[in-house]
This record gives C-alpha cells, structure tokens and sequence, in this order.
C-alpha cells in the first residue's frame, strides 16, 4: 500500500505516466415488455427483464493527464488483458517511454502472458516499458480507476442496455465528454495519513 501512495505522490512526468487499470461485468438486460411514456413526459418500465448475456468493461485511467480509455470486450481473461494492455501502448500512449501501471492482483494480471499473446522479441518490448504496481489485497479501493467505474455507472449505465454495438457507443460518448472536460484526479491520502487511520493494519512492537 504504501509504495502504491508513493506512485500517487509523484508529479506528472510526460514520459513516466501512471494508468489505473481495472475491469467490471456489465449484464446486458432487454425488455420484455414495451416502455409507457406518459402524457407528461415520463418514462414507465417494467420490472420484468430478460438476460441478453454480459460484456467486459475494461477501464484505463492515467489521472494526472485527465484521460481515461473505455473498452468493451466479451471475455475477461488473460488474453483481452494483454489486448487493452498492448492496446495503450500501441495507440494512446505510443510515444511514452514508460507506464506505472496500477491494477489489482488478478490471476489475469501477470506479466508472462505477453509471451503467450506474442513471439517473445516482442513481448519484451512491451514489458521494458511497463511497471506493474499492484493494490493490496481488500485494498482495490486504492485503485483510481474503480472510482471512474463507479462515475461511468452512475451516469451512462443505470438504464437497461440489452446490446454490446449500444453498450459500446453509450461509454464511447461518455469517455469523449469526460476527456473533453479533462477531469483529473485530486489524490489527498499519503503513507503519512495510513500510518494513523490505518494503525491497526501496521505490526505493532
């Protein structure tokens, strides 16, 4: 924990960003019945629901650069966390000498498995510009990008979306306003602050 607020504590460097990475499943929920619009302009909907599978959202947030990256995919396992990974590399960050990346300790977050995606030359060209910095464990409140997760749900995925092509224009829209508004991070909790909130987590001697 400490080193991760350590991370959080360095100034923006242009060529060392730090990107939260993390991923939640999205239950994709049709209608069973049609929705009512009243007279005056509200919308009834039924409670009753049908199951039209479930998407991955992966979310990338660097929260210094008030960017943050969506993408949706079908599967969460090893090799879509390489593709997002890779993905930020290759496109948005192509430029960047190196990435602390911060994510939880995920059983698909090991960094051996860009060799099993890639011929191992080019494995290694992606992991030299790579840092893992993982969150504790029951610490993934310590990971920014959870916090992003939770904005994007309270305001693009509280109504039922029953399609994967709707579910990925509905966040496309909203990654596009929130990077236009440049919203950053403002990290206030240090290793200073954890030492006293946290007291009954630290070895006593």
């Amino acid at each position: 924990m400490e080193q991760l607020l350590d991370v959080y504590k360095r100034p923006f460097d242009k060529d060392h960003r730090v990107i939260c990475l993390d991923e939640k499943p999205y239950q994709l929920i049709g209608q069973v019945q049609e929705k009512i619009i009243r007279s005056d302009g509200v919308i009834l909907e039924d409670y009753e629901y049908e199951r039209k599978g479930i998407a991955q959202i992966y979310m990338c947030f660097e929260p210094l650069g008030g960017k943050r990256f969506v993408e949706v995919r079908d599967t969460h396992n090893r090799f879509d966390w390489v593709a997002v990974v890779s993905g930020l590399l290759d496109n948005q960050y192509s430029d960047v000498p190196l990435i602390s990346l911060v994510q939880d300790n995920h059983s698909t977050h090991k960094a051996h498995f860009f060799y099993e995606v890639y011929e191992a030359p080019k494995a290694k060209q992606y992991l030299d510009r790579l840092i893992f910095e993982y969150t504790p464990a029951h610490g993934s409140w310590l990971n920014m990008a959870e916090f992003e997760l939770s904005i994007l749900s309270r305001q693009t995925l509280n109504k039922r979306i029953d399609n994967k092509p709707d579910l990925i224009k509905k966040t496309s829209c909203w990654e596009t306003q929130r990077n236009i508004q440049a919203v950053k991070a403002n990290w206030q909790f240090t290793k200073e602050d954890a030492r006293v909130k946290l007291k009954k987590l630290y070895p006593s001697f």
